[in-house]
């Protein structure tokens, strides 16, 4: 299998700490693409030239980091990254959903804050987008034991999602006021898969 790579995404990274949790990273050649410049061999496995593509060893390619994830979680023999069936099923399913929005509203603050031109960039799109972020925050915060004592697909999405936060600078100091938060995700970022994966400063 190959995985077309990107080191400052968070999509990637969280492909990446489920390929190490679930000792499948042997298996998976990485190459760094940039589909911002719409390479070839991307676009002619991906349309959209996003990463993470997945390129399988018959030629499918399978592309948007949760499918992709759960293709993976079937290719090992571990305990699963998502339980198969039950309440657990759903919890790490919705934490994902939470974490993948709160990358998804990080990238728009980085898009319209970096890459827009200064002149264009508009205010109350930021403001909404790091709002969003922050109502995430709070309900981590409040829900931070449901995170404890588990190494799964939901948790490594949204210690994914709080590096992606610090990377980007998306919102002012999360960490303030969210100690239970913070020291969770200080615990986790411990972890060998995610210190592997860490993006470049």
């Amino acid at each position: 299998m190959l995985l077309r790579h990107s080191h400052t995404s968070p999509y990637v990274r969280k492909v990446m700490v489920l390929l190490h949790e679930t000792g499948l990273i042997d298996q998976v050649g990485i190459e760094t693409t940039d589909g911002w410049s719409e390479p070839e061999a991307l676009t002619a496995e991906n349309p959209l030239s996003m990463v993470p593509t997945l390129v399988l060893q018959n030629g499918q390619t399978l592309f948007d980091s949760p499918l992709i994830c759960e293709y993976l979680d079937r290719q090992h023999v571990g305990r699963p990254m998502i339980p198969p069936t039950g309440e657990m099923h759903w919890r790490v399913l919705r934490d994902q959903a939470l974490a993948d929005g709160i990358m998804d509203a990080a990238i728009l603050i980085f898009m319209e804050g970096v890459k827009r031109p200064e002149d264009l960039r508009w205010d109350w799109w930021l403001e909404l987008k790091q709002r969003a972020i922050e109502r995430a925050l709070d309900l981590l915060e409040q829900d931070v034991e449901a995170l404890r004592d588990r190494v799964d697909l939901g948790t490594i999405s949204v210690a994914v999602a709080l590096g992606y936060i610090d990377l980007r600078g998306a919102v002012e100091d999360w960490r303030r006021n969210r100690p239970e938060l913070t020291d969770w995700h200080a615990e986790f970022s411990q972890r060998r898969s995610m210190i592997a994966t860490a993006p470049p400063l």
